[in-house]
């Protein structure tokens, strides 16, 4: 029954990937004709469309007050800033390397569990983070003629949602994750609704676009829904690995989309974040096993 169960597990992990490249894919496409903050919001409203009905006929109503918990906030705010670097980087960068570089995420925030918490997380854990970082910089390859001066904006966000995941070790464990989910998109749509009356003179969306904004809303939900579900099914040693799936599906969608072919140096630099990514999930994996040893 537990191979089953982590069996499901991977299958909705795989999902929640290539759901959360749809929607990215979506935003791209309408990145091309409208100004980025105004399809945030036009996302942030088809989602809210999708969750918010999901999240009453689950009975999570009587939970939408954690929508106020300051951790829950908090988590919000970081992702605000993570995806604002990252939809300004998207109308420049190729989605597969923009999304590679932001799967650094996790090193920095092993690095940060040292730097600020002081945990002790080795030589080796050390080694790969820079090996990771080595992986970013060949896909962002800066100073070559072909290189984007807006790939620096993956580097951010990938701290701004390295923040966002230390945020969400405080959530409280009863919020259920379709709220925090919500509160991550009100939190983005808020925002952005801002900045689009701010700085950008607003365009009505045309009926593809909106089509596109309501399928990105839908996908945008079925992301978080099926990571939940993933993390709910299996166990999280199990399941975190085939979140680098994330860059299979969005090479699959710059190259037959987008037409965005990754060089040699930016694939090397992609196979480098994943095994470093895989190499500090197996060394966590090890030192449990040897801690359950030795309190056996």
């Amino acid at each position: 029954m537990a191979s089953q169960s982590n069996l499901r597990g991977v299958g909705a992990m795989l999902v929640s990937a290539g759901a959360f490249v749809a929607n990215d894919s979506c935003m791209k496409a309408a990145l091309a004709a409208y100004p980025p903050l105004e399809v945030l919001v036009l996302r942030g409203l088809a989602a809210c469309l999708w969750c918010v009905p999901l999240v009453l006929v689950m009975g999570h109503g009587r939970s939408l007050g954690l929508l106020a918990n300051p951790w829950i906030l908090g988590r919000s705010l970081c992702e605000l800033f993570a995806i604002l670097c990252f939809v300004y980087g998207l109308t420049q960068v190729p989605i597969a390397d923009l999304t590679t570089i932001v799967q650094i995420t996790p090193l920095i925030v092993l690095s940060a569990s040292a730097l600020i918490w002081g945990d002790h997380i080795g030589l080796r854990r050390w080694l790969l983070i820079g090996l990771g970082i080595v992986g970013a910089l060949l896909v962002a390859q800066p100073g070559a003629a072909s290189a984007s001066p807006y790939a620096i904006l993956g580097f951010v966000a990938a701290f701004g949602a390295a923040a966002r995941d230390i945020f969400t070790r405080k959530v409280p464990a009863e919020a259920p994750a379709l709220i925090v989910a919500l509160s991550t998109i009100f939190t983005v749509m808020a925002g952005a609704a801002a900045g689009t009356l701010t700085f950008e003179d607003w365009a009505g969306p045309d009926l593809a676009t909106a089509g596109l904004m309501l399928a990105a809303g839908f996908f945008l939900m079925c992301g978080h829904l099926f990571v939940f579900l993933a993390f709910r099914r299996a166990e999280p040693r199990v399941v975190a690995p085939f979140a680098y799936s994330l860059i299979i599906w969005s090479t699959l969608s710059g190259v037959l989309v987008f037409d965005e072919v990754p060089n040699a140096l930016a694939i090397a630099g992609m196979a480098l974040i994943v095994a470093t990514g895989l190499g500090v999930i197996l060394n966590e994996r090890r030192q449990r096993a040897g801690v359950t040893l030795t309190h056996s």
